[in-house]
């Protein structure tokens, strides 16, 4: 029997400041207990090794919070322990987010040798007055040095940046574009900025750009980088896919290990939610197709019927409102064929509402 694919998520809680428009589970506390939370996570990581033995690890992914702020010893540590317990592919990619000024010695020739091989820099910004506005503390000297390391000690690499922000010019944001690609990177990973609730720019009125100028920053985005040598995936990436991020979008079965993290796992034929610490819920078909649906039509190969029913138990035509299907069929959002449904770059702006009008 072919073993399954699997990704594993190392959620770090900890970061050194709480960026104002972050809603992601972290902390800007000091982790005084480092070694004691690595030998948690590497039990943790145990435990789920327990509970299904058909797997085998196609990617890793070190998230947060700011992974970058965990020794590189222990990187390596939780590395050594998952290629302990699990069977793994040779291309096994080790993928993790860094902030430019972690301000540790050698950090990126460190946490190479201990086995990261694709690392992901949160930028957000290529100049001064929006590193400050989005309370990034590092400058963009620190930035630009940070991904100079990177693409010369890494050979895969990414990037994150933030556009949309209040009162940004398109010219601005085609300017860090032109800038970004020159850069010379695998990957670019770009995300409009949204004021989420209780966020500190929520709590201070920070209106988002108006919808119609965040649109055309998208559609232009996506010409650009498309003609650049970055072509779009996934409705916030572009260039060389993430392997690890596929397979969440794909449906694929991941373990997630640390606080904020979440998981979906096989057990018995049966796919069940995983969250800290250890709690197992298992979904319905009906959840797990709506999930399967929200997330396979954020990537432009979109989802395969024939995938999708092996996942959830239910046919694919069945489980959606044909009704909406047929009438966003005409409204050139989406494009469907026997074995496949995908989005239109079209569709692509409108995301949530298909999926809302799908799964009606």
């Amino acid at each position: 029997m072919k073993p399954s694919a699997l990704g594993i998520y190392i959620h770090w809680p900890f970061c050194r400041s709480k960026c104002p428009y972050c809603d992601f589970y972290s902390s800007a506390k000091k982790c005084t207990n480092e070694d004691e939370l690595i030998e948690q996570y590497c039990e943790d990581l145990q435990y789920y090794r327990s509970l299904n033995d058909t797997y085998q690890v196609q990617s890793i992914f070190f998230g947060g919070g700011t992974p970058s702020l965990i020794k590189a010893e222990n990187i390596e540590k939780i590395i050594n322990q998952i290629t302990k317990l699990w069977p793994y592919k040779t291309n096994l990619e080790i993928s993790l987010e860094a902030n430019p000024n972690t301000n540790q010695p050698n950090l990126f020739k460190d946490l190479k040798m201990a086995g990261v091989n694709r690392l992901s820099l949160g930028v957000q910004a290529l100049n001064e007055p929006d590193l400050r506005f989005l309370g990034r503390t590092h400058k963009l000297q620190d930035a630009l040095q940070a991904i100079d390391e990177i693409t010369t000690i890494f050979d895969n690499h990414s990037i994150d940046l933030i556009y949309a922000r209040p009162k940004q010019k398109l010219s601005e944001w085609q300017k860090e574009l032109k800038q970004a690609v020159n850069f010379g990177l695998k990957h670019i990973s770009l995300y409009q900025l949204t004021i989420e609730e209780n966020t500190v720019f929520a709590k201070k009125g920070i209106e988002p750009l108006e919808e119609q100028a965040a649109t055309e920053m998208y559609i232009s985005t996506q010409e650009y980088l498309n003609s650049h040598g970055y072509p779009q995936y996934e409705v916030s990436n572009f260039g060389l896919p993430c392997i690890h991020n596929c397979g969440y979008w794909q449906g694929e079965d991941y373990i997630g290990i640390g606080a904020g993290a979440h998981g979906r796992i096989h057990i018995d034929n049966k796919i069940y939610a995983t969250t800290h610490h250890r709690q197992l819920e298992e979904l319905t078909p009906q959840q797990r197709a709506e999930e399967l649906i929200i997330m396979g039509l954020r990537i432009l190969q979109g989802i395969d019927k024939k995938r999708f029913e092996k996942q959830c138990g239910l046919s694919f035509d069945t489980f959606i409102n044909q009704k909406n299907l047929e009438l966003m069929i005409k409204q050139n959002l989406l494009i469907n064929s026997q074995n496949n449904l995908r989005p239109t770059s079209q569709g692509l702006l409108v995301l949530n509402k298909i999926i809302e009008d799908l799964c009606c």
